[in-house]
């Protein structure tokens, strides 16, 4: 049997019919992009790229130790399930079933009890965590109940400790440099965030995410929070060499903005020197930015040139806000990268 005769055999059995053939061959023609972080930041770039491809997987960091998260992953030893949550939020429709659904999952009890602050999202996740004994078939079953337009990934089996290593995270001491432990905490340190580090060392790598960061077309990486949220998946021994070794295109998509504590005044190459202390085998192709956040393009240049990448600038911050990805801005800038800087084979 030839590879096109059994591909059109597996179209016709995921949708029958004749229409329902028509709409695969459709989906075909679309890229297939995997893209990573956490956390706000990935929830946008998901908002996007659902706009733009009907293959769309998220891998999703697991060292959130904060809030419910914190709670559910301290009581029961399971992986935190926040993020996770926020990027099905994120691949839900704009239609009434898809909006009503991210609603619910994000919404969060008020009480004066042990339920306050419990996201619903977080604990059906959980819930079916336990039932099943499987991250990724529980992770599948959301998306199904939503009608995600895309998957979701956890990258990592265990759940992560993040450490930094921080420059004057004692304001009495500036020239003191500590070790500061939990996501939460490095999020908002008050000190310069030298490098980070996830205990275990050599976490295990989901293997679907492996398996489709190896199989994508493109890769995106951010935004996000660099040191919490994007940086964590480079740290994931399986999942690096996925990033280094894929065929697929990789677009790292900065933030809008330095992020208080975390980042607070870097410049947006300083974001890509970061990333390249920690990674420094991994190359990249576009390294997309808003011209209205980039004061230095040539500096920019430079350091993307020396990663093996260009820049794209391009509008994609919402109307009225200098740290907000407005999604249809988002999607057109992803949409022109895509299409601009070619494809490694036909779309699936």
């Amino acid at each position: 049997m030839t590879g096109r005769s059994f591909r059109m055999r597996r179209v016709r059995r995921l949708v029958p019919g004749a229409r329902g053939a028509a709409r695969g061959d459709r989906r075909r023609t679309q890229p297939k992009v995997v893209a990573l972080g956490g956390g706000r930041g990935l929830s946008a770039s998901l908002a996007a790229l659902r706009r733009i491809t009907g293959d769309l997987t998220a891998v999703v960091t697991v060292a959130d130790d904060g809030g419910s998260s914190g709670r559910l992953r301290d009581e029961l030893g399971v992986l935190p399930p926040g993020d996770l949550r926020k990027a099905l939020a994120a691949l839900c429709g704009d239609d009434d079933w898809g909006q009503t659904w991210a609603r619910v999952i994000q919404h969060r009890f008020e009480s004066h009890g042990d339920m306050h602050g419990h996201a619903v999202g977080n604990l059906l996740i959980v819930a079916l965590w336990e039932q099943l004994g499987d991250h990724v078939q529980a992770l599948d079953l959301v998306g199904k109940l939503l009608g995600a337009h895309g998957r979701v990934l956890p990258m990592s089996a265990v759940p992560l400790e993040l450490q930094a290593l921080v420059r004057g995270h004692d304001p009495a001491d500036p020239d003191a440099v500590t070790t500061v432990r939990g996501q939460a905490t490095v999020a908002l340190t008050p000190g310069e965030v030298q490098s980070v580090h996830v205990v275990p060392e050599d976490p295990p790598a989901v293997p679907e995410a492996v398996e489709a960061v190896l199989d994508a077309d493109w890769v995106v990486l951010g935004p996000g929070s660099w040191f919490s949220s994007v940086i964590p998946h480079l740290l994931v021994p399986e999942l690096l060499d996925a990033l280094q070794q894929t065929k697929a295109r990789r677009v790292l998509s900065l933030n809008l903005a330095p992020q208080p504590g975390e980042t607070e005044g870097f410049s947006p190459q300083r974001h890509l020197e970061v990333l390249a202390r920690h990674a420094p085998k991994l190359a990249l192709d576009v390294v997309l930015a808003d011209e209205a956040a980039v004061p230095d393009r040539e500096s920019l240049c430079d350091a993307a040139k020396r990663l093996g990448g260009t820049v794209e600038l391009a509008p994609v911050a919402a109307q009225g806000s200098s740290a907000t990805h407005d999604p249809e801005l988002l999607a057109a800038a992803y949409d022109r990268i895509f299409r601009m800087h070619g494809r490694i084979g036909p779309w699936r």
